[in-house]
């Protein structure tokens, strides 16, 4: 059987609180070909790392993230929600994920809002040993991304039509697509594959579904379980 790329989602999330560095340091520690992550700005222009929009799902913390400044988030507890062990963890900017993560392996750095993608765009060329890819549902938000950087690596997220989705890849130069498992068939591959657009998709978590996906061609996966599906497949270079 071939192997798969395998994006850690949100890091190692099924053993570690998401988004956090201690996720990140499992991912890495799995062996996974990639981190996803998810990108927001505090009220002070940061790029910091968590996936809502709002803080009580996964910190202490209550309201919007881009209503706290930098020094309010980092005081916040990141872990303790996930096991009294990580109690502590704090939430991480994108600055420090790079210092961590640039040059060990892939990123996908997810990005909500056009104000999240462009201080990206900005914090990239410190890191210049990244490979880095800016991903995005929001399609307006890629395309002005793809406008200020023409040579930065797109892929487009989708999770309803997929064939506007892979007219929008094919428009933006993108690097990738990133469909919702549910929506990947043998007709969406063979779209992307007369494209030359690798398919990821998310997010997996079952060995059976991973091997289904293996055997119909697909490049690589989002998993929240990156040690589970590392046992099945081996670490690919791709």
């Amino acid at each position: 059987m071939r192997t798969l790329f395998l994006y850690a989602h949100r890091g190692a999330s099924a053993e570690a609180p998401e988004n956090t560095l201690a996720a990140f340091r499992r991912a890495l520690a799995a062996g996974a070909d990639g981190i996803e992550l998810d990108v927001h700005l505090s009220r002070d222009g940061v790029p910091v790392v968590i996936h809502d929009d709002t803080l009580e799902r996964t910190t202490d913390g209550t309201g919007r993230v881009a209503a706290h400044p930098l020094d309010r988030l980092q005081t916040l507890d990141a872990g303790a929600w996930f096991a009294a062990h990580f109690a502590g963890e704090p939430l991480p900017t994108l600055e420090a994920t790079l210092r961590l993560l640039a040059g060990r392996l892939r990123l996908n750095l997810e990005v909500k809002d056009a104000r999240a993608g462009m201080a990206v765009l900005e914090l990239l060329p410190r890191f210049p040993q990244a490979d880095a890819v800016v991903s995005s549902f929001d399609h307006a938000l890629l395309a002005r991304l793809r406008r200020a950087a023409p040579d930065l690596p797109l892929a487009v997220l989708a999770d309803r039509d997929w064939h506007l989705a892979v007219g929008r890849a094919r428009e933006l130069r993108a690097c990738a697509l990133h469909p919702r498992a549910d929506l990947v068939s043998r007709p969406l591959l063979a779209a992307c594959r007369r494209l030359h657009l690798p398919v990821f998709a998310w997010t997996v978590d079952a060995p059976a579904q991973a091997r289904a996906f293996a055997r119909i061609g697909i490049a690589g996966l989002f998993t929240n379980d990156p040690v589970l599906l590392r046992q099945d497949f081996p670490r690919t270079t791709a």
